[in-house]
């Protein structure tokens, strides 16, 4: 059959030529600048970066003037940090649709961000090409985490009796107790954390009595049972 040449030519695929607006929030500046360049370039100008900054406390205030969709914040940032400037966006902005990055594998971290407020996590090391589908899909209604990140939620969500205990933590909590779960000594503690030695012992104290536990002993054998993993 051939093609009626004075036919109609078939209707354009409707797609949403609108550009998706994202705002960086980052303080690793090659990082922020390098991927404000390529993703209007790989998304064939579907991504564009409407502000940037390397100030967390600063970020709701940025994703509202700029009126961005999208929200992508490193999590490794200086205090108030990542988690925090999430939470302040997710108030301030309740419409913005916000992605977690980070560089380091803490899962708790991660999940942590999640809890804030993020609806999507996607590691820095991925390449800018590979950033895109998951930023235009999260304008669609979907959430995107790795795999691994993934199965970890689902374990996490099965009914056990220390759920509570590890839901009352911080991910800084559970970081501290991993160190104590390893037997590490309160000056490598202080070492690992980037503080005094008289602050970590403070740090331990707390953590103890947020366990309600009365020793370090106590608190590697509950973290046996509850499953925390010291080499996560």
């Amino acid at each position: 059959m051939h093609p009626d040449p004075h036919a109609a030519p078939p209707p354009a695929a409707t797609t949403d030529a609108r550009p998706v607006d994202v705002v960086l929030v980052d303080d690793h500046a090659l990082f922020s600048r390098g991927l404000a360049a390529l993703l209007p370039v790989v998304s064939s100008g579907r991504v564009r970066v409407v502000g940037t900054t390397d100030d967390a406390s600063a970020a709701a205030a940025l994703v509202r003037r700029a009126q961005a969709d999208l929200a992508l914040v490193d999590l490794s940032m200086p205090p108030p940090g990542g988690v925090r400037a999430i939470q302040a966006i997710r108030r301030t902005a309740p419409g913005v649709r916000v992605v977690a990055l980070s560089g380091t594998p803490d899962e708790d971290e991660q999940l942590e961000s999640l809890r804030a407020g993020a609806e999507s996590f996607l590691p820095k090391t991925s390449d800018p090409e590979a950033l895109v589908p998951p930023l235009l899909a999260l304008l669609q209604g979907w959430s995107v985490v790795p795999t691994a990140l993934l199965h970890r939620m689902l374990a996490d969500a099965a009914p056990r009796e220390d759920q509570g205990v590890l839901g009352r933590l911080s991910a800084d909590d559970r970081r501290l107790w991993r160190l104590v779960a390893a037997g590490t000594s309160t000056l490598d503690i202080a070492l690992a954390l980037h503080v005094s030695e008289r602050t970590a012992k403070r740090l331990v104290a707390g953590l103890l009595r947020q366990l309600r536990v009365s020793s370090r002993t106590e608190a590697a054998a509950l973290a046996g049972r509850v499953g925390l993993d010291p080499q996560h």
